[in-house]
């Protein structure tokens, strides 16, 4: 699906917008609910990954695949091989085959999985004969995604002598693995986070409890843009989020203050506004906390006309694309003077946008959804833009609501 995306009538916005369920909370209190039945989860994400998550985690035996969904890969590879009795091959995508996963299988390994690669070594697709883990200590490197790591500790509890998970080296995407042991935390399980040494204690039973999930702030970036790049007073409201957000992508709240976003905390949701005009002429964020984020930042910083630094992002080569080399293709041909490394994005201030511009998305979901805001500042086409099924389904409908020309090619 190609689609044509111009500017609302007015660039002075009024509204309100509900975003669903966190997907990176829905996912980990799926598992979670997996492996403690008795649990049950209140405003889950509509995403494609989260109803991957769930369709993987009703099969016992055969095939499981996750298409895209490379948060399921990863938790699913850890709760299968500690499923004693369940026998499955995980597979997915084309891209997904690209994906490593290596670290995680030998981690898991050596805790005593039976995990076998069905093509190349190190990637999917792979098969995995569930068994009863019976050792607790295990090592990972401290730099990789955080996805590892908490594919492991969200296991940990069902295992008979818990875990203990020693990091070796400086840990990346501290706020995901402290968000899965808060999940945990909810239900009961004891564990601790003391320098790099994780601990989490066996858990053989939980009470009944209903947890209810924050929306995705994530998604919440795109509006954050949208703002950004509006008229002063431009005003949209968000639910469902809280003030002490177990998401790391929660930092938007600081960072769209430089590009004169305010965030007020009211109910249930926020309310963003435009109060002024951004003043600098570039911006420096070190994003190895919240790289998700990376791509909404770098067209905001775009289309408002100024340049900007971002560093710590060496896990987006193997997202969905290599999203570094994604930006630097895409905002090109738009006219962006960019360069970017293995782990940094630089953007030169430019104040010209080249008009009519097709962006490829590389069946990626939020270089869709990142670009979308520049249609504030002149017309885009936006490729495969069913993409954004992957995390926010909603999402073109809810740009229509704003007014945006949301139109079919």
């Amino acid at each position: 699906m190609k689609l044509l995306l111009s500017a609302p009538p007015t660039n002075l916005l009024q509204s309100h917008i509900k975003i669903t369920g966190s997907k990176s909370e829905s996912n980990r209190l799926l598992l979670i609910q997996a492996l403690y039945p008795n649990i049950t989860i209140d405003n889950l994400s509509n995403s494609d990954d989260a109803e991957a998550m769930q369709k993987g985690l009703k099969i016992t035996i055969g095939v499981v695949d996750i298409h895209h969904a490379g948060t399921a890969m990863r938790f699913l590879t850890g709760y299968f091989a500690s499923q004693e009795g369940k026998e499955v091959t995980l597979t997915g995508s084309q891209r997904m085959t690209e994906r490593p996963v290596k670290v995680l299988v030998e981690a898991l390994r050596s805790l005593g999985a039976d995990i076998a690669y069905m093509g190349n070594e190190g990637y999917p697709p792979i098969k995995i004969k569930g068994k009863k883990l019976i050792k607790n200590k295990v090592s990972l490197p401290a730099n990789i995604s955080s996805q590892y790591i908490s594919s492991l500790l969200l296991i940990a509890p069902s295992l008979e002598n818990g875990l203990e998970l020693e990091l070796i080296g400086k840990i990346t995407s501290v706020p995901y693995i402290k968000m899965t042991l808060a999940l945990l935390d909810q239900i009961g399980v004891v564990s601790s986070f003391e320098g790099n040494l994780i601990k989490v204690a066996p858990e053989k039973s939980v009470d009944g409890i209903n947890l209810v999930v924050e929306s995705d702030w994530s998604s919440a970036s795109y509006f954050y843009s949208i703002v950004a790049l509006c008229e002063v007073g431009t005003e949209i409201a968000l639910s469902t989020f809280k003030k002490n957000s177990l998401q790391g992508d929660s930092v938007l709240v600081g960072i769209y203050k430089d590009f004169g976003v305010d965030t007020t905390f009211s109910g249930n949701g926020i309310v963003l506004r435009k109060k002024d005009n951004c003043q600098l002429a570039t911006v420096d964020y070190e994003l190895g906390n919240a790289p998700d984020i990376a791509q909404t930042i770098a067209v905001t910083c775009f289309g408002l006309g100024i340049g900007c630094h971002l560093t710590g992002l060496h896990t987006l080569k193997i997202k969905e694309t290599d999203r570094l080399e994604a930006l630097h293709t895409e905002l090109s041909k738009l006219g962006a003077a960019i360069s970017v490394t293995d782990k940094t994005l630089t953007l030169e201030a430019s104040g010209q946008i080249i008009p009519d511009v097709e962006i490829d998305t590389y069946s990626d979901h939020r270089m869709a959804m990142a670009f979308a805001p520049l249609a504030l500042k002149t017309s885009i086409v936006i490729n495969e833009a069913e993409v954004v099924s992957k995390s926010y389904p909603g999402f073109w409908k809810d740009l229509r609501e704003l007014q945006f020309s949301v139109k079919e090619l």
